[in-house]
């Protein structure tokens, strides 16, 4: 990239993550001017219904607006400057270039269809969205083999785990086994039975501080960590649908046709199997962890015992830790560990994709 050059984005979806990361841009911009040579322009900013296009980039007063009206529940279409749309591909289809980044942070599959088009623009992709990337392999395989794609925040926010995989890959060093803590929400919880807490008051303190969505059962299903389990094998090169994972969900099945306040009333019920499991891993002196494992070509998300004495036996509260298990990392596994969560520290990890995407492409 020539010195000083402008960065277009088009940035897909203004949610949590997508506010927090067009502040940072904003808040930003003078040092990754000073420090890289580089200005970041957003030429188009999209949501659900609405968008903001403009070829030469919307002012930081717009992108304020554009923060403060989706912050308070507004659409983008509402803006003076706004108008509405629903074919984030026609965007896309108008702004990106060979240049240009697609930045998706959206929880939608929809968007597939915009990124297949920016594969044939050769733009830039960046995705913090695990959706297209557990898509059918028929689908999503082109997304793995794209060289100039980045998405570090699918799996463990700002950890760099997709990375640190991608690396050992391409040493051709055998990796054994990796295994990880990968729901801030769900490790939570596991330390919270462990130090007495009943399941069904665990989870209500967790709703309440906000670590889980608002219907906790997409946390409580493992949906979400076996998304993130696909995602690394697929970035080891293992062809595996979504099928292919097996999840333990930690409530019954028939839960899932009931409505949520039935579900939060009935928690109750499963308190007593979370009391035998603390139990039977203390007799064993070792830890209850919701864990996804990758082994053998084998992707399993679900409770686990784990040594005590283990990284992801210490491991309390709402970190992430991956331990990576290889021909040179092992007995000991190499350990990444830290926050896995949350919207400032994914939308950090977007941003410092789209650097090193921009500035060193030929990185793997």
């Amino acid at each position: 990239m020539s010195e000083g050059r402008e960065v277009p984005l088009i940035v897909l979806g203004v949610g949590g993550v997508g506010r927090s990361f067009l502040e940072q841009i904003v808040r930003r911009r003078s040092y990754h001017e000073k420090r890289y040579d580089v200005r970041f322009k957003i030429v188009a900013l999209a949501d659900s219904t609405g968008a903001a296009v403009s070829p030469a980039g919307l002012t930081d007063e717009e992108i304020q607006q554009a923060i403060e009206a989706k912050a308070q529940g507004g659409r983008l279409s509402d803006l003076p400057f706004g108008y509405y749309q629903n074919d984030v591909r026609s965007i896309v289809d108008l702004e990106a270039t060979q240049d240009t980044v697609v930045v998706d942070m959206t929880a939608s599959t929809e968007t597939m269809s915009a990124l297949q088009l920016a594969m044939e623009r050769r733009s830039y992709i960046v995705l913090a969205n695990k959706l297209p990337l557990t898509a059918p392999i028929s689908r999503a395989w082109a997304l793995y083999e794209y060289p100039r794609l980045r998405y570090e925040t699918t799996v463990g926010a700002a950890l760099p785990v997709i990375t640190t995989a991608k690396r050992l890959a391409a040493s051709g060093e055998s990796i054994q086994r990796i295994m990880g803590v990968l729901s801030g929400t769900l490790g939570y919880l596991m330390t919270a039975v462990e130090d007495g807490v009943a399941f069904s008051k665990a989870v209500l303190k967790a709703k309440e501080l906000g670590y889980t969505e608002p219907d906790p059962r997409e946390d409580l299903s493992g949906r979400d960590v076996a998304r993130k389990g696909l995602i690394l094998a697929r970035t080891l090169g293992w062809r595996l649908e979504m099928e292919d994972v097996q999840v333990q969900s930690l409530y019954p099945e028939e839960w899932d046709t009931w409505p949520l306040e039935d579900v939060m009333a009935e928690l109750i019920a499963l308190d007593d199997d979370f009391f035998a499991w603390v139990d039977a891993a203390r007799a064993r002196h070792e830890a209850l962890r919701y864990v996804a494992k990758l082994e053998d070509g084998r992707v399993e998300v679900g409770i686990q015992f784990v040594p005590l004495d283990s990284p992801l036996g210490r491991l309390r509260g709402t970190d992430n830790l991956v331990e990576f298990y290889t021909e040179y990392y092992d007995p000991q596994p190499l350990v990444l560990a830290g926050r896995g969560a949350g919207v400032h520290s994914t939308a950090a990890g977007v941003l410092s994709d789209i650097l090193e995407l921009v500035l060193y492409p030929w990185l793997p």
